[in-house]
């Protein structure tokens, strides 16, 4: 991805090197269970600290620029098509952290929680999305901001409140459901931002075909797949490798919003 010359974004927070606070429980605690989940990770890791994390001043600062630029590239798209549109903070974490959702951990992988408006990545998960999802590349890293940004924008349009209702009152398989259709609008978003940074020619040769890894290879299917050896479609909650990369590219070709109505839709 071409990010030289473009400007960064004044909404990261930095606080790698700060340490973490004690584990909160209640649904905090589950939430990010559910998502080391979607990263093939066991739930029971959310709840210990990782200790593998880089040292304070250890950090790459490239590291920070890039994720802040593509920050800033996705409030420039999203200001464009969504009214009143505010910007998501992004915090920088090492090992863990506190969020309103409960305390974010290196085991859990990138997340956004609509209660403080913020998403959450350690760095260090672009490593593993390279070693243990076979996903290299910075475009990758930038599908995985776009996603979680994905779901800003379902809690800046309501889509996000709506659906976190209707699951607090369904089965376990329908929330189910509902999570799969919630996660896949959040990749085809992540695709709609992919549209505009094409039309900006930021986007370099292969850049593409690394997002669409990155989106096949967390689909549920596969992650299973891969850690129990077996796939259990009524549990899924992001959706099949086949179903995130199409929604993502479906948000690439056409660059409108509207097209995303995975509720709507009969088929996913």
């Amino acid at each position: 991805m071409l990010v030289d010359g473009m400007r960064e974004s004044s909404n990261v927070e930095d606080r790698r090197g700060s340490g973490g606070g004690m584990v909160r429980g209640g649904l905090g605690t589950l939430v990010l269970a559910l998502v080391a989940m979607y990263f093939g990770v066991d739930p029971r890791a959310v709840l210990p600290p990782a200790s593998h994390h880089s040292a304070p001043g250890q950090q790459d600062p490239k590291e920070r620029q890039f994720v802040s630029k593509v920050l800033a590239s996705t409030e420039d798209v999203w200001h464009k098509l969504v009214p009143g549109y505010s910007d998501p903070h992004l915090v920088l974490f090492s090992g863990a952290t506190e969020s309103s959702c409960g305390q974010a951990s290196a085991s859990v992988g990138p997340f956004y929680c609509g209660e403080d408006q913020r998403v959450y990545i350690d760095l260090d998960f672009y490593k593993e999305l390279t070693r243990k999802l076979g996903a290299p590349g910075d475009f990758a890293e930038a599908y995985v901001i776009a996603h979680e940004v994905g779901h800003h924008v379902q809690n800046q349009t309501g889509t996000l409140k709506r659906v976190h209702a209707l699951m607090a009152q369904a089965g376990e398989a329908r929330r189910n459901q509902l999570s799969v259709r919630l996660e896949l609008q959040a990749d085809f978003y992540a695709g709609i931002w992919a549209h505009y940074a094409r039309q900006q020619h930021l986007l370099e040769v292969g850049d593409v075909e690394e997002a669409l890894q990155a989106a096949s290879s967390v689909g549920d299917d596969k992650l299973q797949k891969q850690t129990q050896g077996y796939v259990v479609p009524d549990s899924f909650t992001h959706g099949t490798s086949d179903q995130r990369v199409r929604w993502f590219k479906k948000g690439l070709d056409s660059g409108d919003p509207d097209q995303g109505d995975t509720f709507s839709a009969n088929e996913i």
